[in-house]
């Protein structure tokens, strides 16, 4: 829709063909414009509004309006608020005054050199998006915001306007006596008035008028001017005493200073636009801000650097969730949630900050990976979903994870933070939904994408950015209190951490998980991604150096016999008797670790190695333990003897019932953990005697969906569902608004009027429905269905039979069938629409 300024009296509202409602002007969109305003604000279709009225009253309900203006950019939302502050209705060419100021004062005031030329140019594309979303309506001669609109945006001292600006001389000066408005014109210099409303108004018009004005102030004593300057910005309001300052006085008196409360002033609007020079905002912000470079790499280096990282993400999901699948993950809160312990410990067991292992955890979380095994005593544990995870390619994991991500509303970066009522927010708990995530998120990684490739952008432009195109709510103007703010610096950690973004800048493989197709991102990843290795480096010093990434069945096995010592570019294992142990514990006899040794090291097995292998073999398993409470076995007397010698054993309780058996007053394995603090390594056994393979079984969740995204409002409708609901709205307005025709009714019964529902008798019902099946005219009838709902439609009769009436509905647009008695009247419409 244009609104370029001119002046054509045919669009003034007070010519015949203006719209005085909003309803009027929503009857003369075209259904595209409908349809924009439906996909702009879908609030509005839930349900489908009947008629346009209904549609503009809803517009104007004060939560649709809310959701309207925080969806606005920042100059639609300085223009909404000129017209805030503007008299309503307001012509075209004062609001852009307000946005532009005056052109023979703005260059000489400080602190108002905006771009009046930029303000200008953009300005009817402000109004438009305005009209767009039903906010404004009217002819350019005559604007008006919508009065719920003006009212959330109006100043008050309750609800201080972004502009600066105070209530008008009007507003300030109701309840104020008459005499005290004759003494303040008078000192203003203005001639007495007859009653207190042309006082008011002559008042008005001398802080409108520039000459007499710039003449009043011309007299003002210096310190005056000063008061006025730091109030003329706002806020508005300022203090005085009993006994004002005689500056202050002088303001007083001149009503360029009114009471707002007792002890309290305020500089009134009219005055403050003058000191403006007829600005509504200090700084119009007509153009976004410039996304400002960072550095600048080679496109190639950005994907190789992000391809790392992605790969490191699959890895430390991986750990994470192997480090839970023991059965013995971290307990579940009572609230919901990880204990602050878990957290720690499992920040020390990813090697990570606190900060970083709560993102990983959210992230398997989100992907369905992770959730609660809804056991007696709750832990958390990996899903099914896990295992077919695992099947995937590695690039196919990481889309999972991705796409989980992006659409994600769960926010990691609050986990630590407290709540309105106090309360720490934890990893996993159930107050981390935050629905604006996924649109920041995406808006935030599509603005890196605008850069060119390789480039990396500053995090401050990209927020400034973002905070333009959608200004934070009143109250949050920090970035600290800002909600969406936080959320994009969060995301560009996140991003990079996930390998979406690589040294600040967009990947392809990150544009195409914007795209249409994610499927494209894997793709493009694949062949980035480091080759797992099947071998190792073994070291004299009974280490292996794994110079990258390994297979997965060769990290597994490694991961049991050796311990984990550093990460990094390459991982150091390292091998202890405990290590050996525990994979002789999981049923591997020493010549099987030696042959996966030989089998997957580059270099021979060092001598001290096969050694150590060697001497933790031949000492397993020679104690045997098993459940009396438990017993403890071996054929070597000696060594029992030795045992029970030992004072390390006294909390054992250990006593000989067989030269080759003790009883422990233990639990079999707090035995064996015990034995193996006094360095012997005992094995288990079963009631038959066969040593008890120490694998941990892998636990699994119940089937659980991954938790679903909480919306941020309704979610914007399909072309398919606007199609029809604006054939709906169209067919129900054309019902409520048809003109019908006089009914011939007794004098009783007077005709239906527009909005009611019409009412004849059963016989004038069918008489009427017959003949329109005749003539194929349409009716206007009054309806009401199962439910007793009553409805009005325009229908045209094709047949009438058997108590039923069977017509094109032009309200549903549709041939429906109708009982009779089910219709409480009809009247003949004037003209046919159809």
């Amino acid at each position: 829709m244009t609104t370029a300024r001119h002046r054509d009296p045919a669009h003034s509202d007070t010519s015949p063909g203006a719209p005085r409602t909003l309803a009027e002007e929503l009857r003369t969109r075209p259904d595209d414009g409908l349809a924009d305003l439906l996909r702009a604000r879908p609030d509005l279709l839930s349900p489908v509004p009947g008629d346009l009225t209904q549609l503009a009253t809803r517009a104007g309900t004060r939560a649709s309006v809310v959701r309207a203006l925080e969806r606005l950019d920042r100059f639609a939302l300085q223009t909404a608020e000129a017209l805030a502050v503007a008299p309503d209705p307001c012509s075209y060419e004062r609001l852009g005054a307000l946005m532009t100021g005056e052109p023979a004062q703005a260059d000489a005031k400080a602190g108002t050199k905006a771009d009046a030329k930029a303000t200008a140019q953009r300005l009817p594309h402000a109004v438009a998006a305005l009209r767009a979303q039903a906010l404004v309506w009217g002819p350019d001669d005559r604007l008006r915001l919508v009065r719920t609109a003006r009212e959330l945006l109006s100043p008050s001292p309750s609800n201080p306007s972004p502009t600066g600006l105070g209530p008008t001389v009007a507003e300030a000066t109701s309840g104020m006596s008459p005499g005290r408005l004759q003494e303040i014109i008078a000192a203003a210099g203005l001639p007495p008035t007859h009653d207190p409303v042309s006082a008011v108004t002559a008042l008005a018009e001398l802080f409108t008028d520039r000459t007499r004005m710039a003449a009043l102030l011309g007299q003002a004593p210096p310190r005056a001017a000063e008061v006025l300057e730091r109030l003329v910005w706002g806020p508005p309001y300022g203090s005085v005493t009993a006994h004002p300052a005689p500056h202050l006085q002088w303001l007083l008196d001149r009503g360029l200073l009114l009471p707002a409360a007792p002890g309290n002033v305020v500089l009134p609007r009219e005055a403050a636009l003058h000191l403006r020079a007829g600005l509504a905002h200090r700084t119009p912000e007509p153009t976004p801000p410039e996304l400002v470079p960072a550095a600048e790499y080679g496109a190639r280096a950005v994907d190789a650097s992000a391809a790392g990282q992605a790969f490191t993400a699959l890895a430390t999901v991986e750990e994470l969730l192997k480090e839970w699948e023991t059965g013995a993950g971290p307990l579940v809160l009572r609230a919901g949630g990880l204990s602050v312990r878990d957290l720690k410990r499992t920040a020390a067991a990813l090697d990570v900050t606190e900060p970083v292992a709560a993102f990983w955890a959210e992230l398997a979380y989100g992907a369905g990976l992770l959730a609660s095994d809804g056991e007696a005593d709750e832990r958390y544990a990996p899903t099914p979903a896990y295992d077919d995870w695992l099947a995937l390619p590695a690039a196919d994991r990481w889309l999972r994870l991705a796409t989980a991500w992006l659409a994600g509303t769960r926010t990691a970066g609050l986990v630590g933070t407290r709540d309105a009522k106090a309360r720490t927010l934890a990893a996993l708990g159930p107050d981390l939904d935050r629905s604006p995530a996924p649109e920041v998120r995406a808006r935030a990684l599509r603005l890196l994408a605008e850069a060119p490739e390789g480039t990396a952008v500053t995090p401050d432009s990209l927020l400034a950015r973002l905070r333009w195109e959608r200004p934070p709510r009143a109250g949050a103007a920090s970035e600290t209190t800002d909600l969406r703010s936080r959320i994009a610096r969060w995301t560009l950690a996140e991003a990079e951490l996930l390998g979406v973004t690589g040294r600040g800048a967009a990947t392809a493989h990150g544009r195409a998980l914007l795209g249409p197709d994610p499927e494209e991102a894997a793709g493009l990843l694949a062949p980035l991604l480091p080759t797992p290795l099947d071998h190792v480096l073994l070291q004299a010093d009974l280490t292996a150096v794994a110079p990258g990434p390994l297979e997965r069945p060769l990290a597994a096995m490694l991961g049991v016999l050796a311990d984990v010592e550093s990460k990094g570019g390459a991982t150091v294992y390292r091998f202890t008797p405990g290590s050996v142990r525990r994979a002789l514990d999981a049923g591997r006899s020493a010549s099987d670790l030696q042959a996966f040794l030989t089998e997957h090291s580059r270099t021979p097995v060092p001598q001290p190695l096969a050694y150590l292998i060697d001497d933790v073999a031949r000492k397993h398993g020679r104690l045997r333990v098993g459940a009396a409470s438990a017993y403890l076995r071996c054929d070597d007397d000696a060594l029992l003897a030795e045992i029970l010698a030992d004072r390390r054993s006294a909390n054992l309780r250990l006593r000989r019932l067989a030269p080759t058996v003790l009883a422990a007053q233990t639990a079999p394995d707090a035995l064996l953990e015990g034995l193996r603090a006094m360095g012997y390594a005992p094995a288990a056994e079963s009631a038959e005697g066969d040593v008890v393979v120490a694998r941990a079984d892998a636990h699994r969740t119940p089937a659980r969906t991954a938790p679903a995204p909480v919306p941020d409002g309704p979610p914007v409708p399909d072309e398919t569902l606007l199609g029809a609901a604006v054939r709906a709205i169209r067919a129900g307005d054309l019902a409520a608004t048809a003109e019908r025709k006089p009914a011939e009714t007794p004098a009783a019964s007077p005709p239906p009027s527009n909005g009611r529902l019409p009412r004849t008798t059963s016989a004038e019902t069918l008489a009427t429905m017959q003949a329109a099946a005749l003539t194929g005219s349409a009716v206007w009838i009054g309806y009401v269905n199962a439910d007793g709902a009553a409805s009005q439609r325009v229908i045209a009769p094709v047949r009438v039979e058997g108590g039923f009436v069977t017509a094109y509905d032009h309200t549903a647009d549709e041939v429906r069938t109708y009982p009779l008695h089910r219709i409480t009247g009809v009247a003949e419409l004037a003209d046919d629409p159809a």
